[in-house]
């Protein structure tokens, strides 16, 4: 069925990652079907909204019987392109850069850091989780077909940075910096700030306890 993936809303397609994570989970256990309270349960959406996130690509089960799970893991596949390969770069070998280097994504099939920059001569012509690093001098020399990049550097050099891959094609950064980047309309950014997240946590352990959240809900 061909779909306008226009007309699904972001916080739809956020939530597709996760369904997908647990559906192939549970297709490893051999489970051959799932129902939305046992989805909901899991993955901590409620749901009324996996039935409606699900509803967006028509009909994906049937009501008394639940999904099909190996029928729902062929869907998201497709959807999610897990069939194809997405090479990333990773610019700057910190400590969260390294750490990133050693998971490199090893529960998600389709993604995958290909290559690692920095200027640390202790770093430079190292290979880390079997990622090899490269001076960030050579970025527009290596950097050959990769579309997408994580910045785990400091701040300051965000936006040198994000001007020379934006210049190399890049389409796609995942920003772990606390600047702001600034980029053409067609380069999409999401930015995670781990100090903000922290901040935001305990924020509302503060103000805003489970019980009266759920009461609110």
């Amino acid at each position: 069925m061909a779909m306008d993936h226009n007309k699904i809303p972001q916080a739809t397609a956020k939530r597709l990652p996760l369904y997908y994570r647990f559906i192939n989970n549970l297709n490893h256990q051999g489970k051959k079907r799932v129902s939305s309270k046992e989805l909901s349960d899991a993955v901590k959406v409620d749901s009324a909204t996996i039935r409606r996130d699900f509803s967006y690509f028509g009909a994906l089960g049937k009501k008394g019987y639940g999904y099909n799970v190996e029928y729902l893991l062929g869907f998201f596949r497709k959807t999610l392109d897990q069939d194809e390969t997405t090479d990333v770069a990773l610019i700057g070998v910190g400590n969260l850069g390294t750490a990133f280097l050693h998971y490199n994504f090893m529960k998600n099939n389709n993604i995958l850091i290909k290559m690692a920059f920095d200027s640390d001569p202790e770093k430079v012509g190292t290979t880390i989780g079997d990622v090899p690093v490269y001076h960030i001098a050579d970025l527009e020399k290596k950097l050959d077909g990769v579309n997408v990049a994580i910045l785990t550097i400091p701040a300051s050099e965000a936006d040198g940075i994000t001007d020379r891959l934006v210049a190399e094609g890049i389409t796609g950064i995942l920003n772990f910096t606390p600047a702001r980047i600034t980029v053409p309309e067609h380069i999409r950014v999401h930015h995670i700030d781990l100090a903000v997240e922290l901040q935001a946590l305990v924020y509302f352990l503060k103000h805003y306890p489970l019980e009266e959240t759920k009461q609110l809900d």
